[in-house]
């Protein structure tokens, strides 16, 4: 009788829209809008993972009022989440903390089972070994790849085309160690196109090809970013702290991306833009650890365990990226982690560990450094050097926060306005004005890294740098250490250079940043700080040689003595700089002594990173990875700031006082027609079950995504399930009238306990809450009866409310 009823499944378009998406098992192969060629490749279809398969726990036609419960074996899909979406952590931890436990259990009744426990125990740091490995070489294989190119631009080698400048000249007979970077086998493009390097026409040629490379280099990134991986561009550090916090991004750590990225970020630093590889580093390290993670199923079906291997991956990132081992896993703890438990901390070292081991063993810049731009200072610094350190540390937290409003005013701009449907021409437009203004200035053509590297040298008497042009009045030196000395003509020179390339570097990052390409800002913000250092260091050094009697020098500092250090100096900018536009602190300072490997300079470095940080703080409180997170409107839910507001629970919850009711399922009364109606005609990512709507209380709370997967499921294994059968949340099945249709029980997909609190919850505790916990939604009741619920999306809005900004900034559920 009722295998003739209207058969009617759940509404085709939604569930067509459904199946088109890939697994939720995958956090990465779902590509952005140009990318949907991989979803046939990469991850099969819902449909495919649930087999035809035709057993079932249900009843046939003689058994009517048998249950049907389908959810007695996993069904793949349910618990996992869609896109744009925050997962559960409390269900994730849950879930890990039962798998681990059976796991533990059956590790006693055999010896096959005790192998699967302790390899499950050594599957976390197999995977951190991996990562290491994969992004070290990944980073060795930019870092080389990226000089080569950087080099191309002005000439090219006649000895093998794939040779840098540099590694031409080492081998070449005819090069004397003042003009080595001059030999016969490396010929500039005027060379080779008009057989001259001198003259004004040699001079042209040279500028044309330097900005023709360039306009080509920039072209090639932002186009094979805008047709395969949107998601490619930018640093990708906001979207990391974002995903970290539990935020779902399809696509965004994807195989697609991680090629594409590792690809344009090597072009992107060789145009000669006004950025550096750092930022994308710790993206394309999280990428490796995304991809990695799918061959171990306790990181692959868990989004929390997930999520504390890409802490690690991102700690591995920085380690490469300024060959910084122990300043990586502050940076992953400091400024992107939003979970690290110890455990996490010790994977952390571990595989930034073994990513700077397999740099190392690369060696991609031939002077066993893991860094360009790797600097070792002998002279102590004096207590009084302190007041220009601080000035330094007061001009960082300036520069950091006028960069930080000036970038996020333009790419506001850029999103609102039709100059963001150009994105190639915009890259195009400032890689022109880029590379024509930085040709002329030796200092600008140069990369950026060479650039620092230059700035941090402490001058030798072998330099022959402009920057170490200076007089020498002396016959000897002790212990190879130079005593202060009156500035030559090439120094002069390389000073008035230097304040251009300042000024040409401060405004240029402003309009580079948030381009359609890989761009990082650690390097640009440690090369401003660097000029404005060494102009500085400069000025101090021969302020201290003129006026060596002055009571500000005469108690340590004697005539023909080595004084001041203007590289110090270079490098105590740079970390001002880059601290007041990330506000980074602990990480900041060890990095740089990691990379200057001196522990005396531990001291300025403090000084001058705190006090850049309080200056940008009391101009703007984010830093510049906050201020992006909140222009794209992530749901990131700031963990350092406190909620001071005496709001309560019933002032931020849905529905309000004249809103509709809350949409809610009852535990044993409706049917699979009801529920899909109810699922159709809502767009919210769960409903909370309720004994009854007259009584109102609370069952449990079940997700949207986990309804239709159950429903749909059932309906594919029994045809006994139609649009009338009743689906109930209960242990035991209510009693039905005879010949009626099979029920179908759904209690293994309810949360029997959501969180909840009262309506007279202080806002400042549910913010705290909703931060310790990552949690997605707290319902509210009183003495006992739902009366509404607090979504991640509502306390985000109250916040931005609050604090006098748009709510609907928030754009993702």
């Amino acid at each position: 009788m009722w295998r003739a009823m209207d058969k009617r499944g759940f509404q085709q378009g939604s569930l067509n829209s459904f199946r088109s998406s890939s697994s939720d098992e995958d956090l990465m192969d779902i590509p952005g809008t140009a990318m949907d060629f991989s979803m046939r490749d990469d991850v099969p279809p819902l449909d495919g993972e649930i087999q035809e398969d035709k057993s079932y726990n249900g009843g046939g036609i003689g058994s009517s009022n048998r249950m049907m419960d389908f959810l007695e074996e996993p069904i793949p899909g349910v618990g996992t989440y869609d896109d744009f979406n925050t997962i559960d952590w409390v269900r994730e931890k849950s879930r890990d903390r039962d798998r681990h436990r059976e796991i533990t259990n059956k590790s006693k009744e055999s010896m096959w089972a005790l192998i699967h426990s302790v390899s499950d125990a050594f599957s976390g740091w197999l995977l951190m070994l991996l990562i290491g490995l994969l992004s070290g070489s990944l980073a060795g294989l930019i870092d080389i790849s990226a000089h080569w190119m950087t080099d191309l631009k002005e000439g090219i080698c006649t000895e093998g085309f794939w040779f840098n400048h540099e590694h031409c000249c080492w081998n070449s007979e005819h090069v004397t160690f003042e003009d080595r970077d001059k030999c016969p086998e490396w010929n500039s493009w005027s060379q080779l196109i008009i057989s001259t390097d001198e003259g004004a026409f040699a001079y042209i040629v040279n500028y044309f090809m330097y900005v023709l490379w360039a306009l080509l280099f920039a072209f090639l990134a932002v186009s094979l970013v805008k047709v395969f991986a949107p998601y490619a561009c930018g640093s990708g550090i906001p979207e990391i702290k974002t995903i970290l916090s539990g935020f779902i991004i399809r696509g965004y750590l994807g195989k697609w991306t991680l090629i594409i990225k590792t690809i344009t970020l090597v072009l992107a630093v060789s145009s000669g833009l006004s950025l550096g590889k750092e930022g994308p580093l710790v993206h394309v390290a999280c990428c490796c650890g995304n991809i990695l993670c799918h061959c171990f199923n306790k990181y692959r079906k868990n989004e929390a365990k997930r999520r504390e291997v890409l802490s690690a991956a991102a700690a591995a990132g920085v380690s490469v990226a300024f060959g910084a081992p122990i300043g990586g896993v502050l940076f992953s703890l400091e400024e992107v982690s939003y979970y690290f438990p110890l455990k996490t901390l010790w994977r952390s070292f571990f595989a930034a560990l073994v990513a700077a081991f397999t740099l190392r063993s690369i060696n991609p810049f031939g002077n066993s450094r893991l860094v360009l731009f790797y600097v070792e200072f002998h002279t102590p610094w004096h207590l009084f050097e302190l007041v220009p350190f601080i000035l330094l540390g007061i001009f960082g937290g300036l520069w950091g926060a006028l960069f930080i409003r000036t970038n996020i005013a333009w790419c506001r701009k850029r999103k609102t306005t039709q100059l963001g449907k150009y994105p190639v021409i915009e890259v195009l437009v400032v890689t022109a004005i880029t590379a024509i203004l930085a040709f002329p200035n030796e200092y600008t053509r140069m990369s950026t890294s060479e650039l620092i590297s230059e700035l941090f040298n402490d001058c030798g008497l072998l330099d022959s740098s402009k920057l170490c042009d200076y007089e020498n009045r002396f016959n000897t030196s002790k212990g190879g250490e130079l005593p202060d000395r009156p500035a030559g003509v090439g120094v002069y020179s390389a000073m008035w250079q230097l304040a251009l390339t300042l000024i040409l570097k401060i405004v240029i990052t402003i309009f580079t940043f948030g381009m359609k390409i890989p761009s990082g800002l650690f390097i640009p913000s440690m090369a401003v700080g660097a000029i404005a250092g060494r102009l500085l260091g400069v000025g101090m050094e021969q302020l201290a040689y003129y006026h060596h009697d002055w009571a500000i020098f005469n108690s340590w500092c004697s005539q023909g003595a080595d004084c001041i250090t203007p590289g110090l100096y270079a490098m105590v900018g740079a970390a001002a700089c880059l601290g007041g536009v990330t506000r980074m602190t602990v990480s900041l300072v060890v990095i740089m002594f990691e990379l200057t490997g001196g522990l005396e300079y531990i001291v300025p470095l403090m000084a001058a990173a705190m006090t850049s940080k309080w200056v940008a703080d009391a101009l703007g409180r984010e830093g510049i990875y906050d201020a992006h997170i909140r222009l794209n409107g992530y749901p990131f839910l700031e963990a350092k700031e406190e909620f001071a507001h005496k709001t309560l629970a019933m002032d931020v919850m849905k529905p309000r006082r004249n809103d509709p009711l809350l949409t809610v399922l009852t535990q044993d009364s409706m049917t699979v027609e009801d529920v899909e109606t109810v699922i159709s005609e809502t767009t919210y990512s769960g409903f909370p079950v309720v004994v009854s709507r007259e009584s109102q209380r609370l069952v449990g709370f079940v997700l949207r995504r986990d309804l239709i997967i159950s429903i749909e499921n059932a309906r594919k294994k029994q045809d006994g399930v139609v649009s009338t059968s009743i689906i109930y949340f209960t242990e035991h099945s209510p009693p039905m009238p005879p010949y009626t249709p099979p029920t179908l029980k759904l209690r293994n997909i309810l949360d029997l306990s959501p969180f909840t609190v009262t309506d007279l919850t202080p806002m400042e505790i549910v913010v705290d809450i909703f931060r310790k916990l990552g949690l997605r939604q707290c319902l509210v009741t009183h003495n006992g009866r739902l009366l509404g619920i607090i979504t991640k999306k509502d306390v985000l809005k109250h916040i931005a409310q609050m604090a006098n900004q748009d709510p609907d900034s928030i754009l993702f559920n």
